[in-house]
């Protein structure tokens, strides 16, 4: 579907350049201002080596990018006081209390202690709460592999009590907070993840292709996930999502379109609300844009656990922060984003910010692993400063 106009056209460019570099497969991509959507635009093929376009109903796991719409449920409940910034997660999830922290090993036997503080809705907001990725934690990943823990990428509940790698309230730790945050949604409400979020949030958006399990005719609308091995190039994958998880993973577990993600990103660019829904206050939403860390730093560096699946994270060279459910520049980008952007990514290589400042927002989606591959951050650098030059 081509974009309006010759700035549409010009970021079309960079999608289809980028399939003919073979940086991916295919790509979608969609671009947002407050009254509407600016861009809605398709490139290559859903599959390596086979005519299926990508379309703009094209579905996709969405991964982490799940974690904002989740987020503002909880907001939600928040401005509603069924539940507070302040409220210890234990003492609405039970279970969490059990958590201790992991500090090392004697030999190959894992030292748990219990923590010196206990987590808040607030830290499991901020990622701030103790709990951590196998990912991207060096010491998680070696406590997986000595005691078996199941893997929360495969949506496992065992995963959920996996150790916390710090005090809560101490440092930035990516990791299975919004899994948490998700549970804790569904003790508060009484309704699973999938059901609230279907009510309170992608309902009203009118998100109808975003939700935790597709319907067989969604699923036929699927990208195939692929791969860049080692050496380069582009495979089919041989790993899947799964598709019948133990739980909803408010982490993680969300598939979605271009287009319907536009929504959200509308809904963030006008202060909480979207065609006469309203998701959130804009007080809210501008705390949620908001730095939330109160001094805590982010890491400069997270390195890789699984190379497989993502490289080593190397932060920005501008200042940045956390709010709720989005990472924050505290700077322009000279020519593309500007200071107060929020942004976040899943780790199949799907992409958002939201530039309230320039009033535009916009997602690039494929479905690649690894993350933070370096030939798609350069498709992502193109696209945004492309955007920008003609806006």
């Amino acid at each position: 579907m081509a974009g309006n106009g010759q700035l549409g056209g010009q970021l079309g460019e960079v999608l289809s350049d980028a399939v003919r570099r073979g940086i991916a497969p295919g790509f979608a991509a969609v671009v947002v201002d407050r009254d509407g959507e600016l861009y809605l635009g398709t490139a290559g093929s859903r599959t390596l080596g086979e005519d299926q376009p990508v379309t703009a109903d094209t579905v996709f796991r969405i991964a982490s990018m799940t974690k904002p719409l989740v987020t503002v449920g909880a907001l939600q409940l928040i401005e509603a006081g069924r539940l507070g910034l302040d409220d210890e997660v234990a003492s609405i999830v039970p279970g969490y209390g059990e958590l201790q922290v992991l500090d090392g090993f004697d030999g190959d036997t894992p030292v748990l202690r219990p923590a010196t503080s206990a987590a808040t809705i607030r830290h499991l907001l901020t990622h701030t709460s103790g709990c951590g990725y196998w990912f991207g934690n060096a010491e998680l990943a070696r406590f997986q592999q000595l005691t078996g823990l199941p893997d929360i990428i495969e949506s496992r509940l065992g995963a959920l009590h996996a150790p916390l790698v710090s005090d809560p309230g101490t440092r930035w730790e990516y990791g299975i907070s919004i899994d948490w945050l998700g549970r804790v949604i569904e003790t508060v409400t009484g309704q699973d993840l999938s059901t609230y979020l279907k009510e309170h949030v992608t309902g009203p958006l009118g998100m109808t292709d975003t939700t935790f399990s597709p319907a067989p005719r969604a699923r036929e609308r699927l990208m195939t996930l692929h791969e860049r091995p080692e050496g380069g190039g582009l495979i089919v994958s041989g790993r899947e999502w799964v598709e019948s998880p133990e739980f909803w993973a408010g982490g993680h577990g969300l598939y979605s379109t271009a287009g319907d993600y536009g929504r959200f990103l509308r809904a963030m660019l006008r202060g909480g609300e979207l065609d006469g829904a309203r998701l959130l206050s804009a007080d809210t939403v501008d705390l949620a844009f908001s730095d939330q860390l109160g001094g805590l730093p982010l890491p400069d560096l997270i390195p890789t656990q699984a190379p497989w699946l993502i490289h080593d994270v190397v932060a920005l060279p501008f200042r940045q922060t956390w709010g709720f459910g989005f990472q924050l520049m505290l700077e322009d980008i000279p020519g593309m984003r500007r200071e107060g952007s929020g942004f976040w990514s899943g780790v199949l290589n799907t992409h958002f910010w939201v530039d309230r400042a320039s009033g535009v927002a916009g997602a690039v989606l494929t479905q690649l692993i690894p993350m933070f591959d370096e030939a798609m951050l350069e498709v992502l650098a193109a696209f945004e400063g492309t955007l920008y030059a003609g806006l």
